[in-house]
């Protein structure tokens, strides 16, 4: 995705990122890649190729990028990707619309995906504080997702849920 993606003005370029509540298993992810790229590849918004990639990042989190500096990516198109994700739900047995499970890294740096009642817990008991990085999947763009897809929880909207 990285390379496909280079070229893509970060402001202008939007992100959606879908967290799996499980990761996606080591020898599918060639297979969803290839998906989700040809899934980018032909993602269409007003009757016109949007300029798009996609990945899946960490095993769980599947990325979409579209530049919208010549076309903006609108309600049908954006439909479309929804029906492909709902696809890929389906596919390899992951939910990945429940906004409300938190990923973060561990201590040993291994990613980690619970719901709002364990990631709760786990700051109550001291296994995760404000310095644990998170995953901000709420980022808008390229540029806040080059900056702060993963930060401190105490500086993401994550400090809210503990």
């Amino acid at each position: 995705m990285h390379d496909q993606i280079s070229s893509m003005d970060p402001q202008q370029t939007r992100v959606w990122i879908y967290q799996a509540n499980n990761p996606f298993p080591e020898q599918d992810l060639p297979q969803i890649r290839r998906q989700i790229s040809d899934f980018a590849q032909q993602w269409i918004s007003h009757n016109r190729l949007l300029r798009a990639a996609g990945d899946v990042l960490h095993d769980r989190f599947v990325v979409l990028m579209a530049d919208e500096s010549q076309v903006d990516a609108g309600g049908c198109s954006i439909d479309r990707s929804v029906a492909f994700l709902k696809g890929l739900q389906a596919a390899y047995g992951v939910d990945l619309f429940d906004r409300m499970r938190f990923s973060f890294l561990d201590s040993e740096g291994g990613v980690q995906t619970v719901d709002r009642q364990t990631f709760s817990a786990l700051y109550a008991n001291g296994t995760i504080n404000d310095e644990t990085p998170v995953f901000d999947t709420l980022v808008a763009t390229k540029a806040d997702f080059d900056q702060a897809f993963v930060k401190p929880l105490a500086k993401s909207w994550h400090k809210r849920m503990v």
